[in-house]
């Protein structure tokens, strides 16, 4: 029986999904429907209508189906439509300082978006009285009267003792009420991030929890027995029955997908991935083979939950030039979507193009320019990526690969109107989209301390060839398409891993905090599903706010993968490797081999002022069996060296190579090779902490299995 994994992206305009063999990667069929946004199921019905197409063209059995997720738009829309319910604030708190807590807990209406408020009603109770269900039940009542649609409970340092608020919610969950707490949501200290966090996730109860059933129940009427996973705004993706907890983790799951693709089928390492659709791009970062997080915000309101950096440009692949009699003066934000005409690059007909202007919305200057045949109503525009066709800039087969011929003439008109040349208005037009992408692409690298002689620019989406060729072109940067550019996102939503992060705020933490905070974590991603021999868990220290952090992430089953790709030999290995690191081959060296992971090193000279300072550096690369690189390290060092003794490795790399600062010690980051995980330690403050979670990893590999320890210097 063949294994298939399906993931389902729900866009602005469309919902593709995709099906892949769960062993080869390879994509066994794609389906496109439009996106249900207006229908009284909500994009639910979207996703089913995608995947009965799916099924059904790819005559895939529902039996063979072992992992299907899909990401939503629905708790967004619900945000930026204001299509929330109101939510009723029970506070428990001490009645002799009441007015302490309802400072921070009493929050009114709540911004979400221009226009757009969510309402609440607020009761507050003596946290003595949680243990009298009949003082509860009063007081969830008056909640309900006043117009509350579902229940947030919160306390102050509920984080410690999270009882009465557990009592409170299990009375309210009793009454039918749907409801949730701030300890539920989080467990940092801040009572009104915490409540303001607690009420968001409240406010989409009611809708999100309606969407689940609907999809759940569809594809168990299919026939599919697999757990249904839902896309999270950071990158992973959790089971159904937490996303009825924490709905509010779905916010922003489309765009976590493509970076999701970008990691697990393209396996970029370090770079900047932009993926471009026909209206706007979405610009994100990865390091280190992780996708860069920020802390979330709702309408300008700080929230207590982790998303990805996810930067958003409007210019993309369909945007609309805007001329005047001698020029093109912007590109963008108004897209031929959203104008109501198509692509010069997919006309059908096109002998005697005509060039107008219009207004495509009644709040649009009106120089946008449109095409029309003959004297016929406009049909069509020129867009980015026509220009990107014109100068030869679309691979062959891309799925933005349009009709040159009609480009051509298309231009050729342009150029009459404007008096410019056809190629130097195509070099215009991409170039005023490009600088609306370069300002984001430099502040991201510079805001993740990413080294720019490392990076990538990765292109996903529709319309990745139309923007990221000429934005690497503008930057002098390497760059990739990638393959099924038009359906990446669908194929992340497929590979991405269970994941869960837990957070706690513990001052100078011992090994014995460390440690419960990673098994936490580790327990909550088996819980939803994932294998334990291949969850991986990173642990970090913010010593600013004093917050512990262990993320958490697994699959779904340990199915060996058996990349499609031909194997490569000894010297395209090393002729990669050389590439990556913009130097000769012959200075590439095989430094250490286990049997999941190759280690290649290569010596390079760092100068200042002009050479009069060099400083010797080591660059690192490491590269797996399947020929992709995993890590790029610009100045490191490698220790081959057993599970055994691998923490004596650790101590001298850390002895070795720590520098002092205005905040003491600083260790390297260290990492380890062990198996097939690349076991990332990083962002620990000292080495008995590095130490500690090494041993709590290797302890679980057989006595002398050959390990790699990394150290990546400043």
């Amino acid at each position: 029986m063949r294994k298939v994994r399906i993931g389902i992206d729900v866009g602005g305009t469309f919902t593709h999904a995709v099906a892949l063999d769960a062993e080869t990667l390879e994509v066994l069929g794609r389906s496109k429907v439009p996106t249900t946004h207006r229908a009284s199921e909500g994009v639910a019905k979207g996703i089913i209508d995608s995947l009965t197409k799916l099924l059904a063209g790819a005559g895939i059995k529902p039996q063979d189906v072992t992992f299907i997720a899909h990401s939503t738009t629905q708790a967004t829309n619900a945000l930026l439509e204001g299509d929330v319910a109101p939510v009723g604030i029970l506070c428990l708190g001490a009645t002799s300082n009441n007015w302490i807590a309802r400072a921070s807990t009493k929050l009114g209406r709540i911004r979400l978006a221009p226009e757009k408020y969510l309402l609440t009603y607020y009761k507050f109770l003596d946290k003595n009285d949680a243990g009298d269900k009949a003082k509860l039940e009063e007081a969830l009542k008056a909640l309900v009267e006043m117009g509350a649609k579902a229940i947030a409970v919160t306390q102050a340092f509920s984080v410690d003792d999270p009882g009465p608020e557990l009592a409170a919610l299990e009375v309210a969950r009793s009454m039918g009420l749907l409801a949730t707490s701030g300890a539920e949501v989080s467990q940092l200290y801040g009572l009104k991030v915490r409540t303001r966090t607690a009420v968001i996730n409240a406010a989409m109860l009611p809708k999100m929890i309606e969407s689940a059933d609907m999809t759940e129940k569809s594809v168990r009427g299919a026939g599919i027995k697999a757990p249904v996973m839902i896309m999270r705004s950071d990158g992973g993706v959790m089971d159904i029955d937490a996303m009825r907890k924490r709905p509010i983790l779905t916010m922003l799951s489309g765009p976590a997908a493509g970076v999701a693709a970008a990691m697990m089928f393209l396996r970029i390492s370090d770079g900047i991935f932009l993926e471009v659709g026909g209206t706007s791009t979405d610009i994100s970062a990865i390091s280190n083979g992780k996708a860069q997080i920020r802390s979330g915000e709702v309408g300008e309101h700080k929230v207590y939950m982790r998303t990805l950096d996810v930067r958003t440009v409007g210019v993309a692949g369909g945007s609309m030039p805007r001329i005047d009699a001698t020029r093109i003066v912007d590109v963008g934000p108004r897209s031929a979507h959203i104008a109501g005409v198509g692509y010069v690059s997919f006309s059908e007909h096109l002998l005697n193009p005509t060039i107008k202007t219009i207004r495509p919305k009644p709040d649009d200057p009106d120089d946008y320019m449109v095409i029309a045949e003959g004297d016929s109503d406009p049909s069509m525009c020129l867009t980015p990526t026509c220009a990107s066709n014109l100068l030869g800039l679309v691979p062959e087969g891309d799925c933005a690969r349009g009709d040159r011929e009609k480009i051509s003439l298309a231009f050729e008109t342009l150029s009459k109107r404007l008096n410019q040349p056809s190629e130097k208005l195509a070099e215009e037009m991409l170039k005023l989209a490009a600088d609306k992408c370069i300002p984001v692409v430099k502040q991201l690298i510079k805001d993740h301390k990413l080294d720019p002689d490392l990076v990538t620019l990765v292109g996903g989406g529709g319309g990745a060839a139309a923007i990221v060729p000429f934005v690497a072109k503008q930057m002098n940067m390497p760059h990739s398409l990638a393959s099924y550019a038009d359906v990446i996102s669908a194929i992340g939503v497929a590979l991405a891993l269970i994941r869960e992060t837990v957070e706690r705020q513990v001052v100078n933490p011992t090994n014995e905090d460390i440690l419960k905070i990673r098994e936490e974590a580790q327990a909550a991603v088996q819980k939803m599903g994932a294998d334990p021999a291949s969850i991986e868990i990173h642990v970090e220290i913010d010593s600013r706010t004093n917050v512990i952090r262990a993320t958490a992430f697994g699959a779904t089953s340990m199915t060996e993968s058996k990349d499609a790709r031909k194997a490569l030999s000894d010297s395209e290995k090393t002729e990669l490797i050389a590439q990556s690191m913009r130097t000769k081959p012959e200075l590439v060296k095989l430094t250490a081999e286990t049997k999941f992971f190759q280690i290649y090193t290569a010596p390079w000279t760092q100068s200042h002022f002009g050479g009069l300072i060099n400083n010797k550096m080591q660059a690192v690369r490491v590269m797996d069996t399947a020929g992709s690189i995993r890590l790029q390290i610009q100045n490191g060092v490698v220790s081959a060296t057993t599970s055994d003794l691998a923490e004596a490795s650790i101590s001298t790399i850390a002895e070795e190579h720590s520098v002092w600062g205005d905040a003491g010690k600083v260790i390297p980051d260290i990492m380890i090779l062990a198996g097939p995980k690349i076991i990332d330690l990083s962002g620990l403050l000292s080495v008995e902490h590095v130490n500690t979670l090494a041993k709590a990893e290797l302890n679980e590999l057989p006595r002398n299995t050959p390990v790699v320890v990394l150290g990546k210097l400043g």
